[in-house]
C-alpha cells in the first residue's frame, strides 16, 4: 500500500464534512491544532486594517508608554502602536513563509520530477542542488541586496533558492522509489505517454512528501525573514515586520518590554503553529511514522 493510499483511508477529503470534525480532531489533533492556529493568524494578518490602526503614526509625546485602552501593547520609542506594528508585521512574515514555501515546493517539485526520471539529467542537476545547499541563506541575502537594496522580493528569491535544493532532494528519492512499481511499469509497458505516467502515477506519489516539507521550508523562512530583518538586511526598516521590530527595541526591554515580547511571542506561535500542521500532515500521510515513535 502506498503512503497516498494510507493517506486517502486515513481522512477522505473528498467525502469531508462539518460532522466529521470531531473525528478529525481525535484521530489527528495537530492538523486541526497547527492549522487553526494558523489559519487564526493569517485572518488577523489579513483583517488588521479593519482593528489595530495606524502602523506608521508617531507621536513622539507617547514613547514607550504601557498598554492601555488606547495602545493596547503600549508604543515604541518612536511612539507608535506596538499592536499595530505587530498585527501589520504578521503580514510580511506569514508571507514571506507562504511565498517561500510555495515557491521552493513548485521549484522542487519540477527538478526532482525531472532529476528522479531521467538518469542522464540526475548527476548534473543534483550536482547543481549539492552547490545551492552550501550557500548560507543570510549570506546570499545579504549579497543580493547590497546589489539591489532592500525589498520583500529580493529577501523571497534569496530564501527560496537555498530551501529548493532540499525540496528536490527529497521528491527525487520519492520518484526514484515509484517509478520502479509495478503499476508505473504496467502502465509504460501499455502504451501509455511519459506526460500521462507522470501526471496519473509519479505526481499524486510525491504530493505527501512535498506538503510535509513545504511546512518545514515555511517555518525556517519565517524565522529567516525575522533574522534577517533583525540584522537589517531584510525587508526596509520603515515597513512593520516582527524582526526589525525586535531590533529596533533591544535597547529598551527593561523600560517597555512589550516591544520585544509581542512580535516574539507571535513569531513563536506562527513558528509553532506551522510545526505543527507539518508533524500532523506527516502522521496522516504516514500513518507508519506515527506508530513508530
Amino acid at each position: 500500500m502506498t503512503i497516498l493510499s494510507e493517506a486517502v483511508e486515513a481522512m477522505p477529503m473528498g467525502r469531508l464534512k462539518l460532522s466529521d470534525l470531531p473525528r478529525l480532531a481525535r484521530r489527528h489533533p495537530l492538523v486541526l491544532s497547527g492549522g487553526g492556529l494558523l489559519a487564526l493568524l493569517i485572518v488577523l494578518a489579513l483583517g488588521a486594517p479593519l482593528y489595530a490602526g495606524d502602523p506608521l503614526n508617531m507621536d513622539p509625546f507617547k514613547r514607550l508608554q504601557p498598554a492601555s485602552a488606547e495602545m493596547w501593547f503600549g508604543s515604541d520609542n518612536l511612539g507608535r502602536d506596538v499592536f499595530a506594528r505587530t498585527m501589520f508585521g504578521a503580514r510580511i512574515s506569514l508571507f514571506v513563509g507562504l511565498a517561500c514555501s510555495g515557491l521552493a515546493a513548485l521549484g522542487g517539485l519540477l527538478i526532482g520530477v525531472v532529476a528522479g526520471y531521467s538518469r542522464g539529467f540526475d548527476n548534473i542537476i543534483m550536482r547543481i542542488m549539492d552547490g545551492l545547499m552550501s550557500i548560507p541563506t543570510f549570506l546570499l541575502a545579504i549579497a543580493l541586496i547590497s546589489l539591489t537594496g532592500p525589498g520583500l522580493s529580493i529577501l523571497i528569491v534569496a530564501i527560496t533558492i537555498t530551501e529548493t535544493p532540499s525540496v528536490a532532494r527529497l521528491v527525487r528519492s520519492v520518484v526514484l522509489g515509484v517509478r520502479e512499481r509495478p503499476y508505473v511499469e504496467a502502465a509504460l509497458s501499455g502504451g501509455a505517454r511519459l506526460p500521462r505516467v507522470l501526471w496519473r502515477h509519479i505526481l499524486p506519489s510525491t504530493f505527501p512528501a512535498l506538503m510535509v516539507q513545504s511546512a518545514t521550508v515555511c517555518a525556517s523562512a519565517i524565522l529567516t525573514e525575522a533574522g534577517l530583518s533583525f540584522l537589517g538586511v531584510g525587508v526596509p526598516p520603515e515597513i512593520p515586520s516582527w524582526g526589525n521590530m525586535i531590533a529596533n527595541s533591544r535597547l529598551y526591554l527593561a523600560i517597555a518590554p512589550m516591544t520585544i515580547f509581542a512580535p516574539g511571542i507571535c513569531l513563536a506561535v506562527a513558528v509553532l503553529a506551522v510545526n505543527l500542521l507539518g508533524d500532523g500532515l506527516r502522521d496522516l500521510f504516514d500513518p507508519r511514522a506515527k506508530r513508530r515513535r
